[in-house]
């Protein structure tokens, strides 16, 4: 067990060093690249005095555009991934994703809403946000009615209480401005990091906290309910108050991620399956491998949709096309 736990967090220090070497990678593309010196003089200017060795436009690059880029699309990929990972291991499913519950939909109906009334704007940001978080409730809350296996029903009142929102949605697209407004809502609902500031970097992270702390926190009793729900019991574990908990902080996540990138998936579904491959199915190691992965391939897929083509490409026709292929590989693997 000593020997695996320490093997673990050298797996976890490595995904971390990678992390740190893709963040500077980032930094130095694109048309006005940053060079890793250039990365750390810069930040440590803010705290002492130190020659500059960069330009005037290259420092409001790094603080207006690169930084808080590249600082939410490592936010965004970590809270994605490590909500699907609380998610699998609570409904036992490793094909469950930060969607389930249809907090997506209803980030993309709280969007389309705003875009349609106010033309855009932090309204945007923050009914899709709320819309979000009000999904998820409705759909506990019917949940809680059903008979029979309460996880069952969760998972069908998230089908339905999504398709619902999802029509929503269709219907604004339909009555919307064909000139303005439902370009603005088919470009959110393709998901992007483009036009990110450091408003949207404070606006997430308090959510995204509030989310992952209280997960990092019972990690070992989602572990041991991994198990089996009627072993956690056994020892203990008060399945329902952490099924319940996990949910919420699952749905803070996906609901703040989403609000501030629109609609990015396969992220939260494919990612975790690849750190279980290294540290098995350990809850507690599975979370931040999860996260740190979700993070550097994110970053990577933003990378590219910034520099493979001279007008940006939505993250979310990236993440389809890498994810589908892997997650087939991934189904068919199984089955083997």
């Amino acid at each position: 067990m000593e020997e695996s736990n320490r093997y673990n967090k050298i797996i976890i220090f490595s995904l971390i060093l990678i992390l740190i070497i893709s963040i500077l990678i980032s930094f130095a593309l694109g048309k006005y690249p940053i060079e890793p010196n250039q990365v750390f003089g810069i930040l440590l200017s803010k705290i002492s005095n130190i020659d500059k060795f960069w330009t005037d436009s290259m420092e409001t690059i790094f603080f207006k555009v690169r930084f808080p880029r590249i600082i939410l699309a490592c936010l965004v990929g970590g809270c994605l991934a490590a909500a699907g990972v609380s998610y699998q291991c609570i409904f036992l499913n490793p094909m469950a994703a930060p969607d389930i519950l249809g907090a997506s939909s209803g980030a993309a109906f709280g969007a389309a809403l705003a875009i349609y009334l106010y033309k855009g704007g932090r309204q945007v940001t923050i009914s899709a946000f709320i819309f979000s978080l009000i999904t998820v409730f409705l759909v506990y809350i019917i949940s809680q009615r059903t008979k029979g296996n309460k996880v069952l029903g969760l998972i069908l009142s998230g089908i339905m209480v999504s398709s619902l929102f999802s029509s929503g949605t269709s219907f604004i697209k339909l009555v919307a401005d064909p000139n303005d407004q439902l370009p603005a809502i088919t470009y959110w609902l393709m998901g992007s990091l483009s036009g990110t500031k450091g408003a949207d970097v404070k606006f997430a992270i308090i959510p995204m906290l509030i989310g992952i702390i209280p997960l990092i926190l019972i990690s070992w009793q989602i572990n041991i309910l991994t198990v089996g729900e009627e072993e956690a019991k056994t020892m203990g574990i008060n399945t329902k108050r952490i099924r319940f908990v996990t949910i919420i902080c699952a749905t803070l996540l996906t609901s703040a991620s989403v609000a501030v990138s629109g609609m990015i998936g396969w992220i939260g579904l494919v990612i975790p399956n690849l750190p279980r491959r290294l540290v098995e199915n350990n809850f507690v190691y599975l979370l931040p491998t999860s996260a740190i992965f979700g993070a550097s391939f994110l970053l990577l897929v933003d990378n590219v949709s910034r520099n493979l083509w001279t007008s940006e490409i939505p993250i979310g026709i990236l993440t389809s096309f890498i994810g589908v292929p892997f997650f087939i590989y991934l189904i068919t693997r199984r089955g083997d």
